[in-house]
């Protein structure tokens, strides 16, 4: 579904992310983990390109990304939740939906696709004509998940969705990431929730210093493993 060689992203003088390389196989879990700063955040943002490489390759679903522009991406089947949530506080949640398939135009299925994400998240379809901005953190975290589901994506890039929730809302959405997968969707995950994102995942990406430094199955990474190589510990 996704290969990514050698990818070298630049802030200025800064090399954020320094030959990241990993795939991402079709209908599996993949998480990408590491401190602050190892770029995580970055990989993902050249994934959806709202930040250049400086190098390396991209190919989704067999096809190389060069030069292809952040929409385009999202009509090939990529989607973005971004760290932060990044809804827009002054539309409904309707609007914000309907913007989250705004590429497929008068395609009919779009009504039975808000239909289904608000039946994957119950409270968006209570809150419809409510506005964006009023709903509580892990309202606006379900919204932004469920605006990207809107787009259909074969691949959906998850940028720290636990952030800043309440324990149980932690939960509910990391409940949603494995139907996500079990509805047909391939899930790349950033998630500082570190030891969960790990439980959920088919292969686990470790990143250090914006390179990845190890890489192992979900099965097989533990707390302890995780532990060491989080203080700098190869293994």
């Amino acid at each position: 579904m996704l290969r990514v060689d050698d990818l070298t992203v630049d802030y200025g003088l800064i090399r954020a992310v320094n030959g990241v390389s990993f795939e991402v196989a079709q209908g599996a879990i993949v998480s990408l983990v590491g401190s602050n700063g190892a770029g995580k955040t970055t990989t993902m943002k050249a994934l959806s390109g709202l930040v250049p490489r400086a190098g390396g390759a991209v190919r989704f679903a067999g096809a190389p990304l060069d030069g292809v522009t952040p929409d385009g991406r999202v009509a090939r089947g990529l989607a973005h939740v971004p760290e932060g949530r990044r809804v827009f506080p002054r539309m409904t949640v309707r609007e914000n939906l309907l913007l989250g398939a705004y590429l497929r135009g008068r395609d009919p299925g779009v009504v039975e696709d808000l239909d289904r994400v608000c039946e994957m998240f119950p409270i968006l379809a209570a809150r419809r004509q409510q506005l964006a901005g009023t709903l509580s953190g892990g309202e606006q975290q379900m919204l932004a998940i469920a605006r990207a589901l809107m787009s259909r994506p074969k691949l959906l890039l998850m940028d720290e969705p636990s952030m800043g929730l309440a324990p149980q809302m932690v939960d509910l959405i990391l409940e949603k990431i494995v139907e996500i997968r079990a509805s047909g969707a391939t899930v790349l995950l950033v998630e500082q929730n570190a030891v969960e994102a790990i439980r959920l995942s088919d292969v686990v990406y470790v990143l250090r210093l914006g390179a990845v430094i190890h890489r192992s199955a979900g099965r097989d990474m533990d707390e302890s493993l995780l532990k060491a190589l989080y203080l700098g510990h190869d293994i």
